[in-house]
């Protein structure tokens, strides 16, 4: 595909790894961000290393007048809106990066005599809470529980109001915990990772009770250029969920980091320590509607995703942890002490 590809939030966790997928597909892309710094570190303005071109906005800022221009600009047949405050962004932040702001973004789409697809990335905690064992389809009710959830949804709900009072090309990705490659530090993946990079040896942690549906971070990528490729009769104004279908023990999750890492961690669940991002107890989305709209499933396996997200991180591979322990600490004059 050569679309011209517009993606909002383009220097982010989930928003680099769309531009890479976007970009293996032949698009071109154009990624959006604050800083106008992707990944690595290169500054907006021009042409990154991954072929992508960087361009410098406060989307929190921009009226819808600027957002319509910047889709006019690049000739965008597809934008991405993959940028949002997440946890601990406080109330009034997520307001205006996961609310007003979609809210501006779609209607300015709407406005335009060209209008692009809209990709919008919602959340899984949009949803109500689940009992477990549930499957949680896009006909569960929207009833979140925390002000990140709340946020999101009336961002998504924006977008399927354009789509279905204006005729806006919009659909909304939901989407389960993202795992893999360039974790954010906030998240409980990100947090257990620096701690293993750091060689600590013990791991305090809130109470592990909870099961999350982890979907590795390149297959949302994957799920959001399939979505830029279907049928417009086929997404337009719906609900996707994207996930693994399965719910996974976050204990379990902690548990598969530290075996991969080979390090010798002794994990506390501490009662002390709060939990940010949700108290609802079981995560499992129903995937079926992304496998018949979208013909996508996701590829990769956890153990996959978190093996990446580890060497990423700088988490040295276990060979390497075995042969440094068997040396040994240096003593006091710097030498090994064997």
């Amino acid at each position: 595909m050569t679309t011209p590809v517009l993606v909002l939030g383009g220097s982010g966790y989930l928003g680099r790894h769309i531009c890479s997928a976007f970009g293996a597909a032949g698009a071109r892309v154009v990624r959006v961000s604050r800083s106008g710094v992707d990944g690595d570190g290169v500054n907006g303005g021009g042409v990154d290393g991954d072929g992508c071109r960087s361009v410098r906005l406060d989307l929190t800022e921009a009226e819808p007048a600027e957002l319509a221009r910047l889709c006019a600009d690049t000739r965008a047949r597809v934008l991405v809106n993959a940028s949002g405050a997440v946890w601990g962004g406080g109330e009034r932040r997520m307001a205006e990066a996961n609310t007003e702001l979609v809210g501006r973004l779609a209607g300015a789409v709407a406005g335009l005599p060209d209008r692009p697809r809209l990709i919008h990335l919602g959340s899984a905690y949009e949803y109500g809470p689940a009992d477990p064992g549930t499957s949680i389809g896009e006909d569960w009710p929207t009833a979140p529980t925390t002000v990140y959830g709340r946020t999101k949804l009336r961002g998504s709900q924006a977008v399927l109001r354009a789509a279905h009072e204006l005729g806006v090309d919009g659909v909304v990705l939901r989407v389960g915990v993202a795992c893999g490659p360039g974790a954010p530090g906030n998240s409980l993946a990100g947090v257990v990772a620096a701690h293993l990079a750091a060689g600590r040896d013990e791991l305090r942690l809130a109470p592990l009770h909870d099961h999350r549906d982890l979907v590795d971070v390149r297959d949302v990528a994957d799920a959001v250029v399939a979505a830029a490729l279907a049928p417009s009769h086929a997404v337009a104004g719906r609900v996707v969920n994207i996930g693994s279908g399965r719910a996974v023990p976050v204990r379990a999750l902690v548990d598969l980091m530290i075996s991969l890492s080979g390090l010798p961690v002794r994990v506390v669940e501490d009662p002390a320590l709060h939990r940010t991002r949700s108290d609802a107890a079981w995560q499992r989305l129903d995937i079926g509607r992304a496998r018949r709209l979208l013909g996508w499933s996701p590829r990769r396996a956890l153990r996959e995703s978190v093996r990446d997200l580890l060497v990423a991180a700088g988490v040295p591979p276990p060979a390497t942890v075995r042969a440094a322990t068997a040396c040994g600490p240096p003593n006091s004059h710097g030498k090994d002490s064997r």
